[in-house]
């Protein structure tokens, strides 16, 4: 009579465990370092719409996107740095930008924004 065991692993092995903790972690960690780059970006944009919107002039809009990048801590970017035309009969403001982030000794992250007002 043979006797048949029918045990088989089930669920993730010691090392699996720790090659996917290690993915996690290493995935927070970039998430981490982008998401504050990320809400930046926000703001910039949020700062670029209202100074189109709210001002008249080149001059006037500069001079908005100033105060907003002093109230929302806006560094990547200055005034001098904004594209400021006419289409028609709309003044559009557009910017682009880029942002590093060191990952490990060589290895860069580089994140280019670019973005223009309604």
């Amino acid at each position: 009579m043979k006797s048949q065991f029918k045990s088989r692993q089930r669920g993730i092995s010691f090392l699996g465990l720790i090659f996917v903790g290690g993915i996690v972690a290493v995935t927070f960690v970039l998430a981490a370092q982008v998401f504050p780059i990320l809400v930046e970006f926000q703001a910039v944009t949020k700062a670029i719409n209202k100074a189109q919107v709210e001002g008249g002039s080149i001059a006037e809009i500069r001079s908005l996107f100033d105060k907003a990048a002093a109230i929302d801590d806006i560094k990547s970017i200055t005034s001098k740095d904004l594209a400021i035309n006419q289409e028609g009969n709309k003044t559009v403001v557009r910017f682009a930008y880029i942002r590093e982030i060191q990952l490990a000794g060589p290895a860069w992250l580089t994140l280019k924004l670019d973005g223009r007002s309604r």
